[in-house]
């Protein structure tokens, strides 16, 4: 009896252990198209063009497809090619309060870093992942929406309700 019960338990601590160990984690709602448009709406703009850099502030919100990303601040870097904005955007830094919601998956932390090119987004900041009833949390999560796949680091914790598919 107590080794069925061994048994039982390893086996649903499994994906415990593996995301402790910084193992992939599957995020299917966070599978994402990158070359959708992006909109970002704010109470506030600033934009430098010596930098290529532009500063929304206030109630952001930003908006590529089905994604969302909601955060006080917003700062929007922009490539440059000999010295010159082209007007496309390189990466994204969300900053205080942020959450980024896609279909049935909502993520919160500090910080979250939204490279278009590689369609990473690296959240930072007492992270807390949300998928249906199940949560996740840790310091730092790691998401690539190519491929719908992440991992969460830092004193990793989990809660799972038994019977789901997450």
């Amino acid at each position: 009896m107590y080794r069925t019960a061994l048994v039982c338990l390893s086996v649903l601590l499994m994906p415990v252990i593996a995301l402790a160990q910084g193992a992939p984690v599957a995020f299917g709602g966070l599978k994402h198209d990158k070359t959708l448009p992006v909109e970002v709406t704010s109470d506030q703009l600033n934009v430098d063009q010596s930098d290529g850099t532009a500063v929304f502030t206030g109630n952001v919100v930003i908006g590529q497809g089905e994604m969302r990303i909601t955060a006080r601040r917003v700062d929007v870097f922009y490539e440059t090619v000999n010295g010159e904005t082209t007007g496309r955007i390189q990466r994204m830094l969300a900053t205080g309060d942020v959450v980024m919601v896609n279909g049935a998956e909502a993520a919160e932390g500090e910080r979250a870093e939204y490279t278009i090119d590689t369609g990473n987004v690296v959240m930072t900041g007492q992270v807390l992942l949300t998928q249906g009833q199940n949560a996740l949390s840790g310091e730092r999560l790691v998401i690539d929406l190519d491929t719908g796949t992440g991992v969460m680091e830092g004193r990793v914790k989990t809660i799972f309700q038994p019977g789901t598919s997450q």
